[in-house]
């Protein structure tokens, strides 16, 4: 979000937030990720240290609740919100047009995930009966050489499409990313997005 952000943008929009009543850090952290529907959300590293300026300039003064520091506006930061009220007006509107692309880009990325993961296990459910229908069972694939055991079969040519596959989702997720040119922000949606897919086949294979 750093563009919606720029030029002290989120200085003012923190005065927006505390301007509906006082708040502490991590509510004002929360109320931004709701904001953006879950797609963005600023580190305590982002947000803290802003909080100090606006303290410091008399636009926020703080009290401390229940071992947190509870931000309030002052009637300076509430005059400033007056003198800016056309500039926060184009930011909500900024944001709004944010949200809608990091939504649709969401949208994308699931589409692409949701196929992939379908088509993964599919290939693993078929790969796992051809396993049991050849009797090649865990044991046999670690059991030493040396043992006399039975060697490993020839790998299935449903497990190398599997690879193939794989290697295509691959290169077809980090090419639709690239081509798009993502925000760090839009980046950390993307890695979320793959890491619940991963997780999907996690509890499939359990």
């Amino acid at each position: 979000m750093t563009a919606v952000f720029s030029h002290g943008r989120l200085r003012l929009y923190l005065l927006k937030l505390l301007d509906d009543g006082p708040k502490h850090g991590y509510e004002l952290i929360r109320l931004l990720e709701e904001r953006f529907l879950g797609l963005y959300a600023p580190s305590a590293g982002t947000i803290y240290p802003r909080l100090q300026r606006l303290e410091a300039e008399g636009l926020v003064t703080h009290t401390a609740a229940g071992g947190r520091k509870v931000y309030e506006i002052t009637d300076a930061g509430r005059a400033e919100l007056r003198q800016r009220a056309d500039e926060l007006s184009t930011l909500e509107n900024d944001i709004g047009a944010a949200v809608e692309d990091l939504s649709a880009l969401a949208g994308e990325i699931r589409t692409e995930v949701r196929g992939s993961v379908r088509d993964l296990k599919r290939e693993l459910r078929e790969v796992a009966r051809q396993t049991r229908q050849s009797g090649w069972t865990a044991s046999a694939t670690t059991r030493p050489a040396h043992s006399g055991g039975p060697a490993r079969p020839d790998e299935s040519p449903l497990l190398a499409d599997f690879d193939q596959r794989l290697a295509a989702f691959t290169v077809e997720v980090g090419a639709l990313v690239r081509a798009r040119r993502l925000s760090d922000n839009q980046l950390r949606t993307a890695i979320r997005l793959l890491d619940g897919a991963l997780e999907g086949l996690r509890r499939l294979l359990r």
